[in-house]
C-alpha cells in the first residue's frame, strides 16, 4: 500500500506535470486526496449565509484545509434553504485546493446531536416554549428544556432515546417525503458527500436538566453519549469507511468516560480564550470580545493537552477580533489548530490565523 507521503509526493510530481503542460490542476475533477486530519493547519466554519451569493464561491477561492459547514437543506423554515444544493456545494469545496496546493478541501458537516431545533425537517410540533411554562404537550417527552445559552429555537433533548436516535441516525420512521430525499440527520449528510461530522452540543450529557432526565431514566449520561457517538460513527463507516468524526465542545468528557477517545477523530473547542453572546448579527459587538474566567480556560486547556496526548487533534473556534493574534499565537504554541471568528459564522472570518 503506498504510504500518506508517497501518494502525495506523486501527486506534487502529477501537479508540476499539469501545470508544466498547460492542463487544469488534478484538484480541478476532484482527482486529489483531502489531508490527514493530523496534518491539518488551518480550518473555517461557517453555519449561516451559505445560500447567499459568493459564499460557496468565498470558500472555493479560500485556502483553509478544511471546513465546518451547515448542511443547509435540512432548514425546512426557509424554501430556499430547503432547496439549497448542498451535494453540489459539497462537490465544488472537495474539488478545490487545500492550503498546501496539493491536496483537496475535507468538509465536514455541522450537525447537533444534543438539542432539537425547531426548524429542520424532522419538527412537526408547535413552535415555542415560553420561558417558565411546562413543556408544551404535543411536544415529544424526549425534548426536555429550552436551550441554556438563549439559542432561540434550540431545546436539549434525551439524546440516548430511540426516536431521537432514529431522526439522527437510523431513520427508520422517517421515510422520503416530498422535498425530502433523506431520512435521517447523518442520511442527508452521507447521501450529499460530507467527509464527516462536527457533532455539536455533545455537552448535553452534563447539561443539568438532561443529567436530571438521565437520572430518572437509570441510565449514566456519559456513558449513553459515548454510545451515541458510537453508533453514529458505525452507521456513517459502514458506508464511508474514512468518515470522519469530530466532537465539538464538553472535553470533560475524556474524564467522565475515557472510552470517548475511541469513538472520535478529533475535539472542536469554542470560547477557550474568548466567547461572545448567542444569536448575534456579524458586526454586532456582542458577538465576540467576551473575555473568559482566567480560570475557566486553564481548565480547558488542560482537558484539551489531554485529547492532543491521546493524538487526538485540537480545533479552537474563538469568538474574538481585536484579541484574534493573540489567541492565535497561544493556541499555535499548544499545537492546536486555531480560528478565530464571531458567533453568527455567517462568512469567513476577517481575522485569518498566521501564514492563510
Amino acid at each position: 500500500m503506498m504510504t500518506h507521503a508517497a501518494r502525495r509526493n506523486a501527486f506534487a510530481a502529477t501537479l508540476v506535470g499539469a501545470l508544466l503542460a498547460g492542463c487544469p490542476a488534478p484538484w480541478s475533477d476532484g482527482g486529489a486526496a483531502p489531508p490527514l486530519l493530523s496534518e491539518v493547519r488551518t480550518w473555517a466554519y461557517q453555519i449561516q449565509g451559505l445560500d447567499e451569493n459568493g459564499a460557496i464561491a468565498a470558500l472555493a477561492a479560500s485556502r483553509y484545509d478544511l471546513l465546518v459547514l451547515e448542511p443547509t437543506r435540512t432548514d425546512f423554515a426557509s424554501e430556499g434553504a430547503r432547496t439549497f444544493d448542498t451535494a453540489g456545494m459539497v462537490a465544488r469545496l472537495k474539488a478545490s485546493a487545500a492550503g498546501d496546493g496539493l491536496h483537496r478541501k475535507l468538509v465536514i458537516a455541522y450537525i447537533d446531536i444534543g438539542e432539537a431545533e425547531n426548524w429542520r425537517w424532522y419538527w412537526t410540533w408547535s413552535q415555542e416554549w415560553p420561558g417558565g411554562q411546562p413543556r408544551p404537550a404535543d411536544w415529544p417527552d424526549w425534548i426536555v428544556t429550552p436551550d441554556p445559552d438563549g439559542w432561540a429555537g434550540n431545546f436539549p433533548v434525551a439524546f440516548w432515546d430511540e426516536a431521537w436516535k432514529d431522526i439522527v441516525i437510523y431513520g427508520r420512521q422517517h421515510p422520503p417525503a416530498a422535498g425530502r430525499d433523506f431520512v435521517s440527520v447523518l442520511d442527508e449528510v452521507l447521501n450529499d458527500g460530507f467527509d464527516g461530522v462536527y457533532l455539536d452540543w455533545v455537552e448535553a450529557y452534563a447539561d443539568a436538566a438532561v443529567a436530571a432526565a438521565a437520572a430518572a431514566a437509570g441510565v449514566d449520561p456519559a456513558a449513553e453519549m459515548v454510545a451515541f457517538i458510537d453508533e453514529l460513527r458505525a452507521y456513517a463507516r459502514a458506508r464511508n469507511p474514512d468518515f470522519l468524526i469530530i466532537q465539538q465542545n464538553a472535553p470533560e468528557l475524556i474524564e467522565d468516560d475515557p472510552a470517548i477517545l475511541d469513538v472520535l477523530d478529533a475535539l472542536g473547542q469554542e470560547d477557550t480564550w474568548y466567547g461572545g453572546e448567542a444569536d448575534c448579527d456579524w458586526n454586532a459587538p456582542c458577538g465576540y470580545g467576551r473575555a473568559q474566567n482566567a480560570a475557566d480556560t486553564q481548565e480547558t486547556l488542560r482537558l484539551l493537552d489531554a485529547y492532543r496526548a491521546a493524538g487526538k487533534p485540537v480545533f479552537t473556534i474563538d469568538y474574538t477580533v481585536e484579541q484574534a493574534t493573540a489567541v492565535y499565537d497561544a493556541a499555535l504554541a499548544r499545537g492546536y489548530v486555531p480560528y478565530c471568528s464571531r458567533t453568527s459564522l455567517s462568512r469567513l472570518t476577517t481575522t485569518p490565523p498566521p501564514g492563510y
